[in-house]
């Protein structure tokens, strides 16, 4: 079954929004389209995005302010999983997978009012579930020799952290881990980097509630390189593998 597309909105009047990709053809605009976004320096029809047989593309509607993609300003170039879209002031990433759930409610205590307690995810809702065997998940990698590489967070809670990678396994988790983040919509063992090697860095979702986007592309376990991006819940991470 192909896996959908969604627009994952990182800045912007539209900032935390997931945008479902759900037609073949879809108009961005400030006042018209499919995708309306209230941002003045946005024209009324500024660009549209469209599904061909090799993938999604996306044009400029002969805008005010153009459309840059990944930095670059174009009139119309093909998207990649993990594609950095500019529009006025709303920064968007296209990412190929299911989007994130709804967080669910904080569960309240009713036993003591001075306890607070963590945001609950699905499978931490399951007693004896994936969760406990998790906790078997040993840090016995060690960094590989001369290597030197950081994890910045680029978006989300934890924006502009920079986490030291000193050991050959991390994993990336709400408040737990080598990698601790805030975002509620990230599960509490989430995520797990292995390094066995400059050119052997895995990522890999622990099982997860929303699941973990490697350059934006809903993954299981994937092959990384450095300035590879890594999406969990609403942060965005960078992996930065340094000479």
């Amino acid at each position: 079954m192909e896996k959908k597309a969604f627009l994952k909105v990182l800045s912007g009047p539209k900032e935390g929004e997931h945008i479902a990709l759900d037609a073949d053809t879809m108009v961005i605009g400030r006042r018209q389209g499919d995708i309306v976004i209230p941002d003045n320096l946005i024209s009324s029809k500024h660009a549209k995005i469209f599904k061909m047989a090799d993938g999604w593309y996306i044009e400029d509607l002969n805008s005010t302010n153009g459309l840059m993609v990944d930095g670059r300003l174009t009139h119309r170039m093909k998207l990649n999983p993990g594609s950095e879209i500019t529009i006025g002031n709303s920064l968007m990433v296209l990412f190929v997978g299911t989007p994130m759930k709804k967080s669910p409610s904080p569960i309240q205590s009713h036993t003591s009012p001075k306890i607070e307690l963590a945001w609950l995810l699905d499978e931490e809702l399951e007693p004896d579930a994936a969760v406990k065997s998790l906790d078997n998940i040993a840090n016995d990698l060690r960094v590989p020799p001369n290597f030197n590489a950081d994890i910045e967070v680029l978006n989300g809670a934890d924006i502009g952290k920079i986490f030291s990678v000193n050991s050959g396994t991390l994993i990336i988790g709400r408040l737990h881990g080598e990698i601790p983040l805030s975002d509620p919509e990230i599960s509490r063992r989430h995520a797990m980097l292995e390094i066995f090697s400059r050119d052997m860095i895995f990522l890999q979702d622990l099982q997860s509630t929303n699941g973990t986007y490697h350059n934006g592309r809903n993954i299981d376990c994937s092959k990384m390189q450095t300035t590879d991006t890594i999406g969990l819940g609403s942060s965005l991470l960078r992996l930065r593998i340094k000479n």
